[in-house]
């Protein structure tokens, strides 16, 4: 296989595992109605949890980072790196944009744990961790995420892994763009917390 077709097969397995909402599919298979009028609207776990299920909230949560992973580990068993990067970035952009959903989709955290975990598994359990003290901190998913998201590219830099960085640095990027309406609540003070609708 060529390297451009590799390419274009991990743009369309990463594009089409990411946009797979698995927010919107547990809620209506268990009779939640759409999750995209609950809360904000969005279809990712934190979301998920305000329709009132911590056990679909953490499925959403499992299955969007599983599309992430699997996205990077298939491509990444052809021998290509910077395709296996791609898959996962592309994974990452179809979650957020899916063409399924208007390209109105997620915020991309849980995608971008899975990517991380396959890419570079230490600074993905850094992210956790960071992403953990947070929102104990906090109370907040989004804050917690924002500070998580800000720590991956300096613990991926500070590793080496200078392959995998500047894909790091555009999900990063994407996700504070999906982030903005979050970053103006926040910095109004009315961004609601963990749990609250």
């Amino acid at each position: 296989m060529t390297d451009a077709m590799t390419l274009l097969l991990a743009v369309v397995v990463g594009y089409g595992l990411g946009s797979v909402p698995f927010g919107l599919i547990f809620t209506r298979l268990a009779g939640k109605g759409d999750i995209r009028d609950i809360g904000s609207g969005n279809i990712g776990a934190t979301n998920v949890l305000r329709a009132g299920s911590k056990l679909l909230a953490l499925a959403t949560l499992l299955a969007d980072a599983a599309k992430g992973f699997i996205a990077v580990a298939l491509i990444w068993r052809l021998g290509n790196d910077h395709a296996s990067f791609l898959s996962g970035l592309a994974a990452f952009a179809g979650h957020i944009f899916p063409i399924w959903l208007n390209f109105k989709g997620g915020k991309g955290v849980a995608v971008f744990i899975g990517v991380l975990l396959m890419l570079s598994p230490l600074p993905g359990l850094v992210f956790l961790l960071v992403w953990l003290l947070s929102a104990l901190a906090f109370r907040r998913s989004s804050l917690a995420a924002i500070i998580a998201m800000l720590v991956a590219p300096l613990c991926v830099a500070f590793l080496g892994e200078y392959n995998a960085l500047p894909y790091v640095v555009l999900m990063v990027g994407l996700s504070l763009y999906a982030h903005r309406d979050n970053i103006a609540r926040l910095r109004a003070g009315t961004e609601p917390k963990i749990g609250q609708a």
